[in-house]
Formats: structure tokens, sequence, C-alpha cells
């Protein structure tokens, strides 16, 4: 079913006429997205027990959220060594998902509880927000969240109720596009894991429009995976240094890139 799903989107890429999508409507603005490809500057050294929900990097801190059932953690990774400390486990019932730094709050994400957790800097827990359906990507413009689900559609958040207070539905050449995952806002737009493909998407925030795509294929040596490697998903950004870091599940690497137009 994965092969297939990844079929079905690299068309979509490709000719923006995938079978799984449809278009909206309203005649959604119809952009041809900037191409682009990469060039690794840094490699350093990521956990194969960490199934990468959520990454972001702030203040020269790398933190991460990592899924699976009965692994679910919220940490702190030293860039250079890799070396993790986990400050919060959680419940063997939830599967976490995508994770967010505002302020001096973090906040995670559950895939299928509805539920989101806060915590202090320290990973204390501070409280918990209820919202609907599931959850999957998290980000913050400094001011909102933006939260995906799975779906075309990425609610932005307010941080205090975590309300929904707007919704964008993203769209390439004017078809929307499935299976939003891991967000990351660089320099006013979000950038998102499309699940189970080697892309990121660079998607206008106020118009839901794609304006670039990231083709991240080979990222990661064939030689460096294993039978439980899996998908790219982790996109964090240095806003002070304009560093770019990529990294997948159980990824036994963490890619600094440039990002080239191509």
């Amino acid at each position: 079913m994965k092969k297939i799903v990844t079929i079905f989107i690299l068309s979509l890429f490709a000719t923006a006429c995938g079978s799984q999508t449809k278009r909206l409507e309203g005649a959604p603005q119809v952009v041809e997205p900037v191409k682009y490809t990469f060039a690794v500057k840094n490699v350093y050294p990521h956990s194969t027990d960490s199934y990468t929900q959520g990454l972001q990097y702030v203040d020269g801190v790398l933190w991460e959220g990592t899924g699976e059932w009965g692994e679910s953690r919220l940490q702190k990774v030293d860039l250079e060594s890799g070396k993790v400390e986990v400050l919060a486990q959680l419940p063997r019932s939830e599967f976490g998902e995508g994770i967010t730094v505002l302020g001096d709050k973090v906040y995670q994400l559950t895939w299928t509880n509805g539920v989101a957790h806060t915590y202090d800097l320290d990973g204390k827990r501070l409280s918990d927000f209820r919202y609907a359906g599931e959850g999957w990507g998290l980000t913050t413009d400094g001011t909102s969240l933006y939260m995906s689900n799975g779906t075309p559609d990425i609610y932005k958040i307010n941080p205090t109720t975590f309300k929904r207070e707007g919704k964008i539905t993203v769209t390439i050449r004017g078809e929307v596009v499935d299976y939003i995952n891991e967000l990351e806002w660089i320099d006013g737009k979000i950038w998102a894991n499309v699940y189970t493909t080697d892309y990121i998407i660079i998607i206008n925030p106020a118009t839901g429009v794609v304006e670039g795509l990231v083709d991240c294929n080979n990222l990661l040596p064939a030689e460096d995976e294993q039978d439980d490697t899996d998908v790219l998903n982790g996109i964090a950004y240095d806003s002070a240094g304009k560093r770019i870091f990529l990294t997948g599940k159980r990824w036994n690497k963490l890619f600094e890139v440039e990002i080239i137009r191509e």
C-alpha cells in the first residue's frame, strides 16, 4: 500500500494529475513550483532509536519528538555527538507526533489520541489540550501554531487555547496535496514533509499554494539503510545560522543541507 501511495504522490509532483487528488472548488491559484535539489554541507550522527516525528532547532538546542507505541518521547539532541537527553516519555497508549517550541513552552501532538501535551523547557508537563481528528505535524511563526493532520489542510491554532483560528488548504498546480506531515517555518513559508515520499514542499501560508518543491531523493545513502529505516521526516531550521537540517525515522544520520535551485 505504501508503494502505491508513493507512486500516486510522485505522479502528482511530476504532472499534477495523480488519481488520488481532486481539484478544489473556487479555482485555486495554479502556480508552477520552483524545483530544488540539495547539497550536503555537514553530516551528524542520529540515533536509530528515534522514530522522528518532529524536529526544531531553537537557540542552539535541537529538539526532537519521536513516535511509535511505547517509544514516544520528547528529547533534546546534541548536534555534534547525536547524544539524546530524554525529557519526557509518553504513555504506552500514546503515539507521539509533531512538536514545536514557542516561547517558554514545548508543544507535542499525538497521532490518534486527540491530545496535545505542553511542557516547560526542562520537560516538565504543564497542561494538555484536546483536539479533533489526528495530529501529524506542528510548527510556529512565533505567534500562532500551525498543525497538519495528514490531509491537505493545515490549521492555524491559538497557542493559549489550542482552538482553530483558520485553515490553509495546500495545493500544487491547483490540485490538493494529501499526507502533509512534519512542518517547519522558514523565512515566512511553511516547509512540509509529504509522507511516504522524498519530497519537501514549500507552502505560502497565506494561500496554501506550493511555491517550491525540494527533491531529497538519495539524501540517506543506500549503505546506511537498515531493515527498520523509514521515511524522510524531520526539518529543523537554525534561523541565526541560516542552516537547514534534515533527517528521517530511524535514520543513522542528520544532514545539514544547502537547498539549490535546479
